[in-house]
């Protein structure tokens, strides 16, 4: 009977080190995911200009952005600059820039 228990609770034991393992794993991909897309849009924004393709490309991040889990600091001005018409919100350039820069 000793030895069952003792299989059992090594068991138990293995499972959570896998679902550990697998939670960590999976933590590391959703972060590398999110500085993937936030050093995309950082690259656009490196000359502080952005052009209508840069506003394109950016417009086209913000779905990624969101499910990458982005931070807030690059989402809320990256929508912004998606939004806007013709006129790059330059609050919003800045705001971004800054939270390139803080990395």
């Amino acid at each position: 009977m000793v030895p069952t228990l003792l299989l059992l609770a090594g068991c138990g034991q293995a499972q959570e080190a896998v679902q550990n393992a697998a939670s960590s794993a999976a933590s590391g991909v959703a972060n590398a995911a999110a500085d993937q897309v936030k050093s995309q849009i950082c690259a656009l924004l490196k000359d502080g200009l952005v052009s209508a393709s840069d506003k394109a490309a950016l417009t086209g991040l913000v779905a990624g952005a969101d499910t990458a889990g982005v931070p807030s600091e690059i989402t809320a001005p990256l929508k912004e600059i998606a939004q806007a018409g013709d006129e790059v919100p330059s609050e919003s350039v800045k705001q971004l820039q800054k939270a390139c820069a803080a990395g």
